[in-house]
């Protein structure tokens, strides 16, 4: 386990790089990364007390408890895009404001596990769909207007880092 004092606790994985040289195993490693988010967010936050939940997971960063609703709001954000993008011809995606979600009052009076309860069957739902997709499916392009044009390809290499990057926040505040 890396001490915590050598951990960046706003990227405590590292950034996010996408590896443009993609092979079916890259694909497969991701997928796996998406259907194992829920559980290992939901092994992270079991049996936190509510103090712990409230705690900002670093100086100026969202609690526990915004991040663990967070997770699954962009989640299903993705996975409608990528319904988009396999269905429409290079869509334009609406960006939303994270920060704005993640204040919204019902995040601080929400129980923590309806939003596990989501993760769980939207990724039930969005691995089904990544398991059956074509290579030419992953070739796909959205159009993010504050991106540019992104291949399904870099949203699944994206999301397959996403779910983990959440989890070390929440363990990082587990950690302490």
């Amino acid at each position: 386990m890396t001490p915590l004092s050598n951990v960046d606790p706003r990227f405590p994985i590292g950034t996010f790089t996408f590896d443009p040289a993609v092979t079916p195993d890259t694909r497969r490693r991701a997928i796996d990364a998406v259907r194992q988010t829920p559980a290992k967010l939901r092994a992270a936050a079991a049996g936190m007390t509510e103090a712990q939940l409230e705690t900002p997971y670093r100086e100026g960063g969202w609690t526990v408890r915004q991040v663990i609703h967070h997770v699954p709001e962009s989640h299903a954000n993705a996975w409608i895009r990528f319904k988009l993008a396999l269905t429409e011809d290079n869509p334009t995606i609406k960006p939303y404001d994270e920060h704005a979600w993640a204040t919204l009052p019902d995040v601080s009076r929400t129980p923590v596990d309806s939003s596990l309860a989501l993760l769980d069957a939207l990724h039930q739902r969005w691995v089904a769909l990544l398991e059956v997709m074509t290579a030419d499916d992953f070739t796909r392009r959205l159009q993010h207007p504050e991106r540019g044009q992104l291949t399904l390809d870099y949203m699944l290499q994206l999301y397959a880092w996403h779910g983990p990057h959440h989890t070390a926040h929440v363990e990082l505040v587990r950690r302490r």
